[in-house]
């Protein structure tokens, strides 16, 4: 049987009910100041660096957000740690620490594409607790966490009940490495594409979570993820009846940044259909070796 790793953050951390309804309040809020810096700066952006080679972007709408947001939690949550993309880690040494995107999907948002988000997720001793994700373009605030359920604004939502991947609409994404390395998900696209009524390239693996949770989409997956990509979508979809693991193991661990999302139907045939695929057979699916 699958299991729910929000749940065991909950009962391992032996946390009140109270004090985990005020959390989640604290993460609505620190998701909701984040939104509306990226709206603020929205088609208007000041200024766009590259963090990497391989084109990871920075603009100073993720700065500031970031600052807002951590400000407010140290001011609410003083006994949290905090980490964050563009920060790092502070006060690693505390069992809950925030893990914070200020803006995912910061390519998408460099072009005006709206296709974007803040995500605010809790975690205890590495594992989610609970989270929000705003989407700041479509006014919607997505949140959730064990006991409570998961919502978007003020409204429950639950995964989808799609139980063939035939029938399914899948979403992934690409790392920002997939130039340089042969086993990039080009090959496992292709092969899903073909399986299924379509998969999307969202570009925002927290909007991408989250429309998983709302029932929008069926089933998701991915890798080359950082922490800050998924704590707080995790929390949601687990909380809107959706499972969690990685699709090679089948065992999730949040650092190794492989996930599989989805509805609880079509995650057997979404994995057995994943494990079908070799990455390093590329002639069929447009690759090209590494000189």
């Amino acid at each position: 049987m699958q299991s729910n790793i929000c749940c065991e953050a909950v009962r391992e951390s032996n946390i009140a009910e109270a004090e985990l309804n005020n959390y989640l309040e604290v993460a609505k809020q620190a998701a909701s100041i984040g939104g509306k810096v990226l709206m603020k700066y929205y088609g208007k952006i000041v200024s766009i660096n590259q963090k990497s080679r391989e084109g990871d972007l920075v603009t100073n709408a993720d700065i500031e957000a970031e600052n807002l947001i951590v400000s407010f939690l140290k001011e609410k949550t003083p006994e949290c740690g905090i980490f964050a993309e563009e920060g790092g880690i502070s006060g690693e040494n505390s069992q809950f620490v925030w893990c914070i995107d200020p803006l995912d999907g910061t390519t998408n948002y460099t072009h005006g594409y709206p296709f974007f988000a803040t995500s605010v997720g809790l975690l205890w001793k590495e594992k989610p607790l609970l989270g929000a994700i705003n989407v700041p373009f479509s006014r919607e605030l997505y949140w959730g966490s064990p006991g409570i359920g998961a919502f978007c604004n003020e409204e429950k939502i639950s995964v989808s009940t799609s139980n063939k991947l035939v029938d399914s609409l899948l979403v992934t994404g690409f790392s920002y490495d997939r130039s340089t390395k042969i086993d990039n998900n080009y090959a496992e696209f292709c092969w899903l594409t073909n399986k299924t009524r379509g998969v999307r390239r969202g570009g925002a693996a927290a909007v991408d979570l989250a429309f998983i949770a709302s029932g929008r989409l069926d089933g998701y997956w991915e890798q080359g993820l950082s922490p800050w990509d998924l704590a707080a979508g995790i929390a949601i979809v687990e909380s809107a009846g959706g499972v969690i693991c990685d699709y090679k193991s089948n065992k999730f661990e949040l650092k190794k940044g492989r996930i599989l999302a989805s509805n609880p139907y079509i995650k057997s045939e979404l994995l057995l259909e994943l494990e079908k695929v070799n990455p390093f057979d590329q002639k069929s699916f447009g690759g090209k070796p590494i000189n």
